[in-house]
């Protein structure tokens, strides 16, 4: 069975449909491990803050068929796509780490670039997996997130979401 972290990110309706996916992944995958709520601003163009989290699980699945399961979820919290890369979501739920494994072969890439980019992406995952070593660096997350500037994208603790 592998691990796999996957970040979830909603400003449309955050509080329901970030339920929604947490919901969702527990009923495809049982346990998983939910990092705290965060809100930070929007990045990349103007629009609502985002609350973001990250969820920690097991799965026997392929990363493609838990990519595939993440578009299903997509669509439950009515998902608009569109060509605009930095958007609103109603749901945004994207696969970050699998086991130790690396791959850049489009429309797959882990790790996810995110997880060292976005202070949104790390900090809830040094949260719940700190010891976890980056499958790149060779360091572990909660080294990157001691080092992280979150001053770029600061983070605020939110209460009583999930």
């Amino acid at each position: 069975m592998a691990t796999v972290y996957v970040g979830l990110g909603s400003n449309i309706d955050p509080d329901n449909n970030l339920r929604l996916g947490i919901s969702e992944l527990q009923r495809l995958y049982g346990d998983v491990v939910v990092s705290n709520v965060y809100r930070n601003a929007a990045v990349g163009f103007e629009g609502a803050d985002f609350l973001n989290l990250v969820a920690g699980f097991g799965a026997d699945d392929a990363p493609l068929e838990i990519a595939r399961r993440i578009e299903q979820i997509h669509d439950l919290a009515g998902r608009e796509r569109g060509d605009d890369r930095f958007a609103s979501r109603a749901l945004d739920i994207d696969l970050l780490l699998y086991d130790d494994l690396v791959v850049d072969d489009p429309p797959l890439q882990l790790p996810r670039s995110d997880v060292l980019e976005y202070s949104f992406v790390l900090g809830p995952l040094a949260e719940i997996a700190p010891d976890l070593v980056h499958p790149v660096t060779g360091r572990t997350i909660g080294q990157h997130w001691q080092e992280c500037d979150t001053g770029r994208h600061p983070l605020t603790l939110v209460d009583g979401i999930l």
